[in-house]
């Protein structure tokens, strides 16, 4: 699994419960901002839950493969990609980076089976298979030919608020911050800085998406998210979006491999 955002996380929670050995692929010092509902913060803390189920930073080769014999543990790895596919040479590799505005370029060499999410993959060219990730009538549904959608539309409103609820880094730096996830803030409180550039809440409710504190940020990514429904947010768990991708993925593993 490429990547250890909230879409990644649930993907590879759902293929573990399904009984499948998976290892999570990350970045040294990802940007993700939803950490409290994905494995993201393992990179960070040594180890994370979400929804019952553990994944635990793994910096050594050799390790890994114990872990996954254990088969209690998803194991999460910034070690070096091509050393991690040449170890373990998986049978499907799943591209999770949700990266909207980049073009990917051809998977399909890194295992027998392989699934692109989200906008720019094009199935049976980039990788084996694609499925959809924006909030339209296909979300989740899995393309063995042909491209998927572009990126399009708004984000989805929560009580009025679509964009409104982001903040994305002004500039390129590194991000600062003494909040946490769940923390209440009020519309045009500081939340962050890069730099000498303050962040502030754009509207009033809690903070459900936050960069981790040191962070290196490119301009434009996304780094704080505030949920208007306060209490009544969801900060953590697999929210409905990320699962129903997840439920794609899973159709297309279990359709290739035959289970």
């Amino acid at each position: 699994m490429r990547g250890s955002g909230d879409v990644g996380s649930a993907v590879a929670h759902v293929l573990f419960k399904a009984g499948y050995a998976v290892v999570i692929h990350e970045s040294a010092q990802p940007a993700s901002t939803r950490r409290k509902m994905s494995f993201c913060d393992a990179v960070f803390e040594g180890s994370a839950w979400l929804d019952g189920v553990r994944g635990e930073r793994v910096d050594d080769l050799s390790e890994i493969s114990n872990f996954l014999k254990g088969g209690h543990v998803i194991p999460l790895t910034t070690l070096e990609l091509q050393s991690v596919l040449a170890a373990l040479q998986p049978e499907v590799v799943v591209d999770a980076r949700m990266r909207k505005h980049d073009q990917p370029g051809i998977q399909m060499t890194l295992a027998p089976f392989t699934v692109g999410l989200g906008p720019n993959f094009v199935a049976g060219e980039t990788v084996h298979a694609a499925v959809e990730t924006g909030w339209n009538e296909e979300l989740g549904k899995v393309l063995w030919s042909g491209s998927t959608r572009p990126l399009e539309g708004e984000p989805q409103t929560i009580d009025g608020h679509g964009r409104d609820r982001y903040v994305y880094a002004p500039a390129a730096g590194i991000f600062r911050t003494s909040l946490e996830i769940g923390s209440m803030v009020k519309a045009g409180q500081e939340v962050a800085r890069i730099g000498d550039l303050p962040l502030c809440a754009p509207i009033s409710g809690v903070l459900r998406g936050l960069t981790h504190n040191l962070v290196p940020v490119k301009e434009r990514t996304k780094v704080i998210e505030v949920d208007p429904r306060g209490e009544q947010a969801q900060i953590t768990g697999i929210a409905k979006r990320p699962g129903r991708i997840a439920a794609g993925v899973l159709e297309a593993v279990n359709t290739r491999l035959g289970m």
